[in-house]
């Protein structure tokens, strides 16, 4: 008999590391931040001299291990980017 509590617990997250091994070195997650929540890592130490509106969306390329290695100002610019560089991305929302 097959114990009903396994087919039913959908609760469980994989691990940062599981879903890095999922996707290998090429695998890249496209998403949209709002500029707000990421200038002041951009910003850190440094002068910047780019004004991006506080409410300007950006598309952020993740690392399989969840790690931000781009920012892009449009949508497919950010794919065509990934793609360039032997990369597979996908969106994620």
């Amino acid at each position: 008999m097959i114990n009903s509590k396994e087919n039913t617990d959908t609760t469980k997250q994989p691990t940062q590391n599981a879903f890095a091994r999922l996707g290998g070195k090429n695998l890249v997650y496209v998403r949209p931040v709002i500029a707000a929540d990421v200038m002041e890592d951009l910003t850190e130490g440094e002068e910047f001299d780019v004004e991006i509106p506080a409410e300007t969306v950006l598309y952020a390329l993740h690392a399989a291990d969840g790690a931000r290695i781009a920012l892009m100002g449009d949508r497919d610019l950010a794919f065509a980017a990934a793609r360039q560089n032997e990369m597979t991305p996908v969106s994620v929302h």
